[in-house]
């Protein structure tokens, strides 16, 4: 049919009453959609006796779109605007009651179903022709369709919203915790609104921010965590206990990475962990810790003599200066060797093995270093001094 036939007088005279035919009647589809959906889907049912304003301006907006199919559309005005974000917010409702997107969709293909059987008997009752009904049904799943699609989009942003907001809460929290400024029922509050348990006790897990794989995979881990978001660090909190099965769990996914996992303390302690993890991913950064992942239980000793650099290389420069006057090659390999007298506890064998030369070289080279330090070495605490400076320290820059 050309646009000329589709609007010729009697075609419009058709439609127009059509119109009035489906207006009159839109209350008894309206009850007769409320009772299909009753048994299956009484939300929906208690919905439509609940809205009845908002409904009916929807049906109202329902028959004018047919009509604007049926005359090949006249454009889409202020009325389908507001019908559409009224099918948005009952998406986002349906979200924010908990119930399935499918359901509300379901129920949507109940009522065209209902709709069609309506429009299509009045059609007929009408004697309009089988192009008009044509168009009159592409009309009526072309509806749905469309406000079936605006649900969906208002589920998905209210769901989209909802995941964010839960997120910077749990973000919050973290912080709360990292901070230590608060006492325990501010904590239990913080944690009710971002939905996460208090445990009794927590561990950190940090990830160098370059290694971008690492920060990818600590931001996935399924553990209930709570995420540390600061420009310098990226990390999270691992509620406890874990069980030595989660624990392998977590060491194999992070195996290979520049990552560093804190032992599991009281919720109190976690600022102090937060400081000793930092340092402990310095450490690991600057090449003094090598494992993959880093477990700091295992190298507080190094965390601790590593907390304040400034100190640390005060003592380096005293506990070195007897070699200054030795030209900078020489002093490298008296250095080198020195560190492994006090790692092998005097072992020469050992030391030859270590430092791949031969034993009469380890006696020449700490022949010297004896002279240029005297007595020195033969003093318990002075060794120690020089143990937690070669031992535990960065190597100098």
């Amino acid at each position: 049919m050309t646009k000329a036939q589709n609007e010729s007088p009697e075609t419009l005279a058709a439609l127009a009453r059509l119109a009035r035919e489906l207006d009159a009647t839109m209350p008894h589809l309206l009850d007769e959609v409320r009772d299909l959906l009753v048994h299956e889907w009484p939300e929906f049912a208690q919905f439509l006796d609940e809205n009845h304003p908002e409904v009916d301006d929807a049906g109202v907006l329902f028959v004018h779109r047919l009509l604007d199919m049926a005359e090949h559309a006249r454009g889409r005005g202020r009325e389908h605007t507001q019908a559409r974000l009224m099918f948005e917010q009952i998406g986002r409702q349906q979200f924010q009651d908990g119930s399935e997107l499918s359901d509300l969709l379901s129920a949507y293909q109940v009522g065209a179903k209902a709709a069609w059987r309506h429009v299509a008997e009045t059609a007929l009752k009408l004697d309009l022709g089988p192009e008009q009904l044509a168009a009159l049904a592409e009309a009526v799943f072309d509806f749905v369709d469309e406000f079936s699609t605006a649900s969906a989009h208002g589920f998905v942003l209210e769901q989209s919203a909802s995941s964010m907001a839960r997120e910077h809460r749990r973000a919050e929290l973290a912080e709360l915790l990292l901070s230590g400024r608060s006492d325990r029922s501010g904590l239990r509050a913080a944690a009710e609104r971002a939905g996460w348990p208090l445990p009794s006790t927590a561990a950190l897990v940090l990830a160098d921010p370059a290694d971008a794989p690492a920060s990818t995979i600590i931001e996935r881990l399924d553990m209930n965590t709570l995420p540390i978001r600061r420009p310098d660090l990226t990390g999270v909190i691992v509620p406890g206990p874990v069980t030595d099965e989660r624990a392998r769990h977590l060491t194999d996914m992070l195996k290979g990475h520049a990552v560093v996992v804190g032992g599991f303390l009281t919720l109190d302690l976690l600022p102090v962990a937060l400081t000793i993890a930092e340092t402990a991913l310095d450490l690991r950064k600057a090449g003094v810790l090598l494992d993959s992942p880093v477990r700091v239980g295992e190298h507080l000793d190094t965390v601790i003599a590593n907390r304040d650099q400034r100190l640390l290389q005060v003592l380096r420069d005293q506990v070195l200066q007897p070699l200054e006057a030795v030209p900078q090659g020489t002093r490298d390999r008296l250095v080198e060797t020195l560190r492994s007298w006090l790692w092998n506890m005097g072992d020469r064998q050992a030391m030859a093995r270590e430092l791949h030369i031969h034993p009469q070289t380890v006696r020449y080279r700490m022949g010297r270093l004896h002279e240029l330090y005297g007595g020195r070495l033969d003093d318990p605490r002075e060794r120690a001094r020089v143990f937690l400076v070669l031992a535990w320290s960065r190597p100098a820059s």
